[in-house]
């Protein structure tokens, strides 16, 4: 059976004869057609983000899209008169996204060409295909979460709040703290599932191990009682992040085995991982309980081995573990680290309300 290609996180649009019909620069009235209103926004609802790269003069085109009612959907805009493959790249880089979850439709198969030769990871599309691209399996998600159809907004917020980042001039610490930044960690809800499964899905760079657990395997540990499902949620003054993260835990009376933690890139900067390490080392130093970790390294989670490592876990063997190690899934691989815990002080840049798994409060 084929493999299932690799969803597409962000479309880049070309503008002339492509999202709109006409030429702009050659005077024509350009208009978007309603079919192609469609497909940008279910495009948006499925979460795929998409952005503009076209040679055109800027604060004319953006004032176009503006009018034509369509520049709330695009993030990113190039516009301008640089090599096209260099607008591609200079918006993944930006997202942090892969190249291989990138695409570019173009009606002008020069410009297809070049983006291809210089970036042939990226997916590209002539026009023509453009009203076909909601029925190919690179567009069509598994699933389509709450996170899903807010994703766009959640960049937007992310972009605004870079900006002012630029602008602070205090301490990296002090502009945290003036976000008013806070964090939930709970048990997955039934809503909360299916972003949960998407996240050992398209989270890579801060995926301890690229197990993928499914909807029926992650029921079927919310169900178990030695299991516990978090999801992690986070925002602050200029909205929600959604779900940015996932704690996968066994717990046993002489320790318990962190089997997966993923989070968002889009959450790095706020160290979020290291704050829920943090309180999970801490949760198991009150419980008097051993604490071990899968974690296996990948081309891109380098990141996470080094949360990992800060927070305290290495591989050294200690007898009072919780049985053989393996891991579920494809266990190829995969590395057992360990921490003997100790008390850890709560974060100094954000609110925290978390499940004790302790006794099972919220605190």
């Amino acid at each position: 059976m084929a493999e299932r290609p690799k969803t597409v996180k962000c479309l880049v649009w070309d503008l002339d004869n492509t999202l709109w019909r006409g030429i702009l620069s050659d005077g024509d009235d350009v208009r978007v057609t309603e079919d192609v209103r469609k497909v940008i926004a279910e495009l948006d609802r499925r979460g795929v983000l998409q952005a503009v790269c076209s040679k055109n003069d800027h604060d004319l085109a953006w004032e176009r899209l503006e009018r034509l009612g369509v520049a709330e959907y695009l993030v990113l805009p190039h516009i301008g008169w640089g090599p096209k493959s260099d607008s591609v790249r200079s918006i993944a880089e930006r997202l942090n996204f892969a190249h291989a979850t990138m695409a570019f439709v173009d009606d002008t198969p020069a410009e297809r060409a070049e983006v291809s030769y210089h970036l042939p990871e990226v997916r590209c599309y002539d026009a023509e295909q453009v009203l076909d691209l909601l029925n190919l399996p690179e567009f069509s998600p598994d699933t389509i979460t709450v996170d899903s159809e807010r994703r766009r907004a959640m960049y937007q917020a992310g972009f605004r709040r870079d900006a002012e980042r630029e602008r602070y001039r205090g301490a990296d610490e002090d502009f945290l703290r003036s976000l008013d930044l806070w964090m939930a960690i709970d048990g997955a809800t039934e809503d909360e599932l299916s972003r949960v499964e998407e996240l050992t899905l398209r989270t890579s760079q801060m995926n301890a191990t690229g197990v993928h657990y499914g909807d029926a395997e992650l029921r079927r540990l919310t169900a178990d009682p030695e299991h516990e499902v978090l999801v992690v949620t986070m925002g602050d003054r200029f909205g929600p992040h959604g779900a940015v993260g996932l704690v996968l835990l066994r717990r046993t009376a002489p320790a318990w085995h962190l089997r997966l933690l993923a989070t968002s890139c889009r959450v790095v900067s706020f160290g979020a991982g290291s704050v829920i390490l943090n309180w999970l080392v801490d949760r198991a130093a009150t419980a008097g309980v051993h604490l071990t970790a899968d974690f296996r390294r990948t081309d891109r989670n380098r990141m996470m081995e080094v949360a990992y490592r800060f927070a305290g876990f290495d591989d050294r063997p200690c007898a009072c573990h919780d049985g053989p190690d393996v891991a579920s899934g494809d266990a190829a691989g995969v590395e057992r680290l360990h921490l003997v815990p100790d008390p850890r002080p709560g974060p100094t840049t954000m609110s925290l309300a978390a499940v004790d798994l302790v006794d099972g409060t919220r605190r």
